[in-house]
């Protein structure tokens, strides 16, 4: 009976898990891209890795903390070691009375009690430069994470809208789908009544069939897009989405006020997220340069000093906090000058190391001035896709308005007994299909919007605000 309890509490439990994993979670935009920012596994370990230099840019001074180094040892030797001094003695008798040297001999303790204490410090001009370098690094690791936020939310803004058109077209489909049916469905009655040949059937059925895999193929991309955003919000496999839908932007207001393609070639390539921590690295390798060369070609000075006391009994007998019983052997202060001398030479390994620096720091900055033309060329290309867009969404509108307008005079046509059934489904499918084409122009617009946005190194809305 026991047994039986405790399955059914894991079976409950397994249940409760996975209802709990499929419950709808309603989201907008905005909420969607702040769940990631909070949530998103790849952000939090760069979030961890900018962490982690700001410690060491906060803690960089250490590097002027000396190496100090405390040691005691408590020793025994193997065997007895016996000490043979000369000792003056004076001569005892009838005079005259003179004196005499005598040997003696004692044995040495087996035990002995020793300690150290060390201090050293070397200095030289690189490690000023290496305190720069650290803070260099830190600066670095916090343009990456901008840029690995900024990348998160344009991806998971282009998830969420192409996850509302994925919905809008599936919608559209399926209403395809039934007013498919329907017609298969007339055309067999139809067809049993004489009014139409069979090929009229198979040609109707074809179309049925056609459009179930179009559906199923949709559905699928829908359940990936879903499961996709879920992943980048920080969600558990298995959460469904329920996205609220997003106002397009007013696109000539946009065009006309914002996309002046000069500026923003020139806002890109002072801005773009990319071209910044290209030139934060260049300037950081540049850094690193200067330091290995202050490293090779300049001084160092070494300052140490230790101390070394000895107890000079026997440390199992005699009291060690006698002050008299400790000497120090061979403490001392040192200051060091050095210099190496054959990293002078321009065919030594170290100077050949410098050598490799230039040559990496000119491949970056090829880099760099590829990278620039490149984003350019992308600014350039973006532009003329959202005018595109802008010519197309004209057209487009004015095809909803002539779909509209045969719907409109089909469906008097009907009225008045003039038009079928079939006529005004194909006339109501053709307005949904002008609309769905309507939306997906406006999904190309808005995803543009944001490649060019993060392009800039603008927040995203910038250009839709303005």
């Amino acid at each position: 009976m026991k047994h039986r309890y405790l399955w059914s509490f894991f079976l409950v439990a397994a249940v409760s898990s996975v209802l709990s994993a499929q419950e709808v979670r309603t989201l907008n935009i905005d909420e969607a891209v702040n769940l990631a920012i909070a949530q998103n596994l790849s952000l939090n370990n760069t979030k961890r890795d900018l962490g982690t230099k700001q410690r060491k840019a906060d803690t960089a001074w250490n590097v002027f903390i000396p190496t100090v180094d405390v040691s005691g040892t408590l020793a025994r030797t193997n065997e007895v070691s016996t000490v043979t001094s000369l000792v003056p003695t004076t001569l005892v008798g009838t005079p005259p009375v003179g004196y005499a040297v005598m040997p003696i001999s004692y044995e040495l303790p087996q035990w002995s009690l020793s300690s150290r204490f060390s201090a050293s410090l070397m200095l030289n001009i690189a490690l000023f430069e290496g305190l720069k370098n650290v803070r260099m690094d830190y600066e670095n690791g916090k343009l990456s994470y901008e840029k690995a936020r900024a990348q998160l939310e344009r991806d998971v803004r282009k998830s969420y809208l192409q996850i509302l058109l994925l919905k809008e077209n599936i919608s559209l489909l399926k209403e395809n789908l039934a007013a498919a049916e329907w017609r298969l469905e007339t055309a067999r009655q139809n067809y049993r009544s004489g009014l139409v040949p069979e090929l009229t059937v198979l040609q109707a059925q074809v179309g049925v069939e056609n459009l179930k895999p179009t559906i199923q193929d949709l559905e699928n991309s829908y359940l990936l897009a879903i499961e996709s955003l879920a992943m980048n919000l920080g969600l558990p496999h298995g959460t469904k989405l329920d996205l609220a839908p997003v106002s397009p932007p007013d696109a000539t207001q946009t065009l006309s006020h914002s996309l002046n393609l000069e500026d923003l070639i020139n806002r890109a390539v002072a801005g773009k997220p990319d071209l910044e921590e290209l030139r934060r690295s260049i300037l950081l390798l540049q850094s690193t340069r200067r330091a290995n060369f202050y490293q090779l070609y300049t001084p160092s000075l070494s300052l140490g000093w230790t101390f070394d006391p000895t107890f000079q009994g026997d440390p199992l007998k005699d009291n060690w906090f006698n002050g008299d019983s400790w000497k120090q052997r061979s403490g001392m202060f040192t200051l060091t000058l050095a210099w190496r001398l054959n990293s002078l030479l321009p065919v030594s390994r170290e100077a050949q190391g410098l050598s490799d620096l230039d040559d990496t720091i000119a491949k970056l900055n090829s880099n760099l001035a590829l990278a620039i033309r490149g984003t350019e060329t992308e600014v350039y290309s973006i532009v003329l896709k959202l005018q595109k867009s802008l010519q197309s969404m004209g057209a487009l509108r004015l095809n909803v308005d002539l779909a509209q307008k045969a719907y409109a005079l089909t469906e008097q046509a009907y009225r008045a007994g003039l038009k079928d059934v079939m006529e005004i489904t194909n006339a109501d499918l053709d307005l949904r299909k002008a609309q769905l084409e309507v939306i997906k122009e406006q999904f190309n617009f808005m995803t543009g919007l944001l490649d060019l946005e993060y392009a800039m190194g603008v927040p995203f809305g910038t250009l839709t605000r303005s």
